[in-house]
């Protein structure tokens, strides 16, 4: 999905995180191995099937294209 950067996701995803009180930690980089960066994506992918209307607007994307790069393999780009 074109438009949508791991950082702004990965920001998002830390403020949602923090409202809702949950203890997965976003706020640091992904890993430089392979493996780091495969979880960071499956995190901020599974955090962005979570967002409601208002918060996907405020990051300029559609339902159907959070729904698209939400369900993504970890491993694809």
């Amino acid at each position: 999905m074109n438009g949508i950067s791991d950082v702004r996701l990965m920001l998002h995803g830390q403020e949602l995180l923090d409202a809702r009180g949950l203890a997965i930690n976003l706020s640091c980089a992904p890993a430089s191995s392979r493996w780091g960066v495969f979880r960071h994506r499956w995190v901020t992918r599974k955090v962005l099937l979570e967002l409601d209307a208002d918060q996907l607007r405020d990051i300029g994307i559609t339902r159907e294209q959070a729904r698209t790069e939400g369900l993504k393999p970890f491993w694809r780009v």
